[in-house]
């Protein structure tokens, strides 16, 4: 039997919403609701369904809508009562009896309808579906994902006010069946539109069949108000109701304190640009549902837009009267007080309920069946089920307090347990590791520990299992962390930019180690470089030895008391290169026979930084580095097995180096550096070669040579005659124009005749060098050259003409035995540098002068030593000019007395002929050091110190073939000097100490006997 509808029922909601407008769905689905007599038929189907013709719908007696709204409206038109706020109301109501219809989202059936669980459309997989998908080979772990290789739908676009948010079991048995990359089944995904006035889902009754749409009565204003609020805010029983003021305010002034998403009192207030208020988290939840526009007027506004009200309507708000709600408690609250007073109501009623259970909570209830096993026996699984509730509670806690910190929270309950059971010692370590101090050490730490002592995986995998099955700790990091570790240490990790872009060189920033002979430009005559050798880009290995300076470059700013935003462009790099041979470095073992196995290593180190500020007129040096002779700071760049000698081979290999290094030249970098993207230019300088290298790089003849010096034109006789005026006349240009001439003979002249114009250039130049003198070797060769004049006067050769080689031999083993005997200075088949520094001193004269009969001889040695020993430092000091000034001054007038005891005393060895080092100590020095600044600090000592390295990097794999050998020495190597590691190192000197101490944790009594050094350890 039909009723009517009373009028009081119909009452039209626009007085009391008003001012809830555009609040609950997106603006997409806000369109403007049409009116039921200006409907039009869409040309398009609904929800992918054609929809049947609606009949004449009649209400109770033939009364339409139309008549009904006018008997509620007093006879008067719609059109002229009902506002646009009547019309949002009425669309968020139809919308609101759009999403209640539980429709699956693939092929639009309705979810009841389909036998079997729902599934959620952007859930992740559970269990069964990704372990029946992993068997068919799928490797998906979301539904979107299965859904658009199944169905060929994108999900992750959809509208919660048009799309629905599941799928129904036969959709899920289609997507399983076709192993998530097919579908066998014939549905059809339906086109999802907003809603609109001819929608049939909002119109008819929720399980109501499609014979045509049926109007349903409006609800109760307040009631559909508080079923909004309650899907979308979720803000009940964390928001108070206004209906707790205890006084009768105005309207208008209670409305200012109410937020206009869910009327509630405003809870952590907002303001937005417009100047409307609201809930700090209401419109977080209204901005993720609806989009960025404010609730009130629909204008643009994104959080970051919002602010805090002014002080005094806080104060205000604050100091609201509530009455509590408790009964029994008529007391009257101010608002910022209130959350206090009714916690203090929860906790009086959970101490009389504790009081009230205590004497049954003693007792074991016996539910029957085995006893309960404890947590820690159980299974994972188990563990899992049984503390399930637990977790989700502190999931919630850690979402609503700690922004979804649940290891925070976790940890934190365990160390307040810890506590509470005085076990105190295991919560300050816990305490420890939480703060990032622990026992373990950071991975850098282990990283930097690995390197240096040169450990292999499997030997620090042994070692970091048994230090954590001894100790019970895990102190050391897992080899996986490493790996982890070192990615950001290796070139390749960070991004940069040249400018202008470098000539054929790729842009690409992520390359780690490359193919020696990538980038060589072979031509059609060429034949495969015989060789195997492995190198970073330089531009991107230069990149990573910036950032590896990074600290270093931003305290020189702040010392030199330079702005750092300021200091944005105008900084220049000085860059030392180095090349030299290793000599034989096969293995020494298997079967076979011997095949020699040179290799040869070009590295760089980053000398200076230094910064042209704009208010300044010169350059302002910010770093320096401090050990440029240290192979800490020689940074490998290429290795490859080859010979030096090999002037092919070393010109197919670095010839890509020269490349990329010439285009550098051209451009700028683009690095961010303390946080801002700053500019920098390069230097290059190479000085870091030995004589025999220099020559193969220049084109030279071999040091043998007639033309003795790699810095000026003076052959060997005419250093002879004149030892000391000499300049510096050679240059890669000059020397590549002779080369032309070489090969060119533009003159026809004899062999002879075009060799004396060329001044020894026989090869092209591949590679520049800086005119300089390498200290190391200058020490080394003029070492030899003493040691040879040793002998000489041991055997008095000065009054012999041709001494036979079994006499040299002899005096060459009375000088070995005397230097063994008394220096205990073993001899060696090679000069080296620790033999040239022992056998250059007053000490090693004395004792070779106890087998020189004359004492006339014995004089003059003496005297060539301590000149020796006073022009040596000025070679060999970083900076001459502040380390050795006197030296430095005297210099001049030293070499020329040394050159006047050459030849003069020792006339009988240098007529005629001089050492290519000797030449260039007595010639040359003065002027590049003028030039220069320091010859000691642009030495190769770095690259030779690091020649010892390439065997014990070579031992940390297990990797048979060569160029993967190659590959890990040379990471390996990097790791080695990286400035990272070496800090983490210094700063934990002591780790070995606290590592024993964690080991055996019983009390030592000498804690000097514990100690161990960390070159030790």
């Amino acid at each position: 039997m039909e009723t009517r509808l009373p009028v009081t029922d119909l009452q039209h909601p626009h007085s009391k919403y008003s001012q809830w407008k555009f609040k609950l769905f997106r603006v997409r689905s806000m369109e403007k609701a049409p009116l039921p007599s200006e409907s039009q038929p869409e040309k398009g189907p609904l929800l992918g369904i054609s929809p049947p013709a609606p009949p004449n719908t009649e209400l109770n007696n033939g009364v339409g809508p139309g008549s009904v709204m006018k008997l509620c409206l007093g006879g008067k038109s719609k059109e002229n009562v009902e506002g646009p706020g009547w019309r949002v109301d009425m669309k968020l109501q139809e919308m609101d009896n759009h999403m209640n219809q539980c429709l699956c989202r693939l092929c639009g059936t309705a979810l009841k309808k389909v036998k079997g669980p729902v599934h959620d459309v952007h859930g992740d997989l559970d269990g069964a579906s990704k372990g029946a998908l992993r068997k068919m080979g799928c490797k998906f772990t979301s539904w979107p994902e299965v859904i658009l290789k199944v169905f060929k739908v994108e999900v992750t676009e959809d509208i919660e006010s048009v799309h629905p948010l599941s799928f129904c079991h036969r959709c899920w048995m289609a997507a399983i069946r076709g192993g998530g990359v097919c579908s066998f089944s014939r549905i059809r995904v339906p086109d999802w539109k907003p809603h609109s006035s001819l929608c049939h889902l909002s119109l008819r009754p929720f399980g109501a069949h499609h014979h045509g749409p049926v109007l349903r009565g409006w609800k109760k204003a307040s009631i559909q108000r508080e079923q909004w609020v309650r899907n979308i805010t979720h803000c009940q029983k964390d928001h108070l109701s206004t209906k707790l003021i205890s006084e009768k305010l105005p309207v208008d002034f209670l409305s200012s304190f109410t937020c206009l998403v869910c009327d509630h009192l405003l809870f952590e207030p907002v303001q937005s640009p417009c100047g409307h208020l609201f809930c700090h988290s209401c419109f977080i939840k209204y901005y993720h549902v609806l989009g960025p526009h404010c609730p009130a007027c629909n204008s643009s506004c994104t959080p970051n837009d919002l602010t805090l009200p002014a002080k005094a309507f806080l104060s205000a708000l604050h100091s609201l009267p509530l009455l509590c709600p408790r009964g029994g408690c008529d007391e009257q609250v101010k608002l910022d007080s209130f959350k206090a007073h009714y916690l203090g109501h929860e906790l009086d009623e959970e101490d009389a309920n504790k009081q009230s259970s205590e004497p049954d909570s003693y007792l074991l209830a016996n539910k029957g069946g085995r006893p309960r096993q404890h947590l820690l026996s159980l299974t994972r699984r188990a563990q899992k089920h049984r503390l399930r509730d637990l977790k989700n509670q502190v999931k919630v806690f850690a979402d609503k307090e700690e922004g979804g910190d649940l290891k925070s929270v976790c940890l934190t309950l365990f160390l307040l347990a810890l506590r509470s059971g005085n076990e105190h010692r295991q919560a300050d370590e816990l305490e420890a590791m939480m703060q990032g101090r622990g026992f373990g050490l950071h991975p850098a730490v282990c990283l930097a520990i690995r390197v240096n002592t040169f450990l292999s995986c499997s030997q620090y995998h042994k070692m970091y299992r048994t230090v954590k099955a001894t100790s019970g700790r895990q102190i050391f990091q897992p080899l996986h962390s490493l790996r982890a570790a070192e990615k950001e240490l290796l070139p390749g990790f960070h991004q940069f930019e040249w400018q202008p872009a470098l000539k054929n060189v790729s842009p690409s920033c992520n390359v780690s180690i490359i193919n020696g002979l990538s980038g060589w430009a072979s031509s059609v005559d060429d034949s495969a470089a015989d060789t195997i050798g492995r190198r970073f880009r330089y531009d991107v290995a230069l990149v990573s030895a910036l950032k590896d300076l990074e600290e270093d470059i931003m305290e020189g700013l702040r010392e030199s008391g330079m702005e750092d935003s300021a200091c944005t462009s105008g900084f220049s790099v000085m860059i030392k290169e180095c090349c030299d041979g290793m000599g034989d470095v096969s293995e020494k073992h298997g079967g076979g026979p011997m095949v020699p196995e040179k290799a040869v290593r070009f590295s760089f180190t980053v000398m200076s930084v230094s910064v042209l500020a704009d208010d300044r007129e010169e350059e302002v040096i910010i770093f320096t580095e401090p050990k440029p002779n240290s192979e800490l700071s020689c940074k490998p760049l290429c290795l490859m097995f080859a010979d030096e000698s090999d002037h092919e081979t070393l010109t197919s290999v670095l010839g890509p180096i020269v490349a990329e290094r010439n285009a550098m030249k051209e451009s700028r970098l683009i690095l961010s550096i303390g946080g801002l993207p700053r500019s920098f230019r390069f230097h290059f300088r190479g000085t870091g070669y030995d004589e025999k290298m220099v020559r193969e790089m220049e084109g030279l003849e071999a040091s043998g040579s007639t033309y003795v010096c790699t810095l000026c034109d003076s052959s060997r006789t005419e250093a002879s005659q004149n030892m000391v005026l000499h300049c510096i006349t050679r240059s890669h240009e000059e020397n590549l124009e002779r080369y032309e001439i070489w090969r060119t003979n533009p003159f026809s002249e004899s062999v002879d005749e075009l060799r004396d114009r060329v001044k020894g250039v026989s090869a092209k130049p591949f590679m520049e060098t800086q005119p300089t003198l390498d200290a190391l070797h200058c020490d080394i060769g003029n070492a030899t050259e003493f040691y040879k004049i040793f002998q000489d006067e041991i055997g008095e050769v000065y009054q012999k003409v041709n001494p036979s080689r079994e006499e040299r031999r002899s005096w060459r083993a009375a000088l070995d035995k005397q230097l063994r005997k008394k220096m205990k200075l073993k001899p060696v088949m090679r000069m080296n540098g620790n033999y040239a520094r022992r056998l250059m001193t007053l000490e090693a004269v004395e004792v070779v002068c106890e087998l020189v009969p004359s004492e006339e001889r014995r004089e003059a040695l003496r005297e060539l030593m301590r000149l020796y020993l006073q022009m040596k430092p000025v070679w060999r000091a970083t900076c001459p000019a502040k380390e050795c000034p006197d030296q430095l001054c005297r210099y001049s007038f030293n070499s020329q007395r040394f050159a006047d005891i050459l030849s003069s005393t020792f006339k009988y060895r240098y007529n005629g002929k001089i050492t290519n080092y000797l030449h260039k100590t007595l010639a040359h020095v003065p002027e590049i050091i003028e030039r220069d600044g320091s010859i000691g600090a642009w030495a190769s000592e770095g690259n030779e110190s690091a020649n010892k390295l390439f065997r014990r990097f070579r031992k940390m794999n297990a990797r048979q073939s060569k160029a993967f050998e190659l590959e890990d020495v040379l990471k390996h190597h990097w790791l080695y000097t990286s400035k990272y590691l070496q800090k983490f190192m210094e700063a934990h000197k002591d780790s070995a100490k606290a590592l024993q101490a964690t080991i055996d944790p019983v009390e030592i009594q000498d804690e000097e006997d514990m100690s161990l050094e960390l070159n030790d350890f």
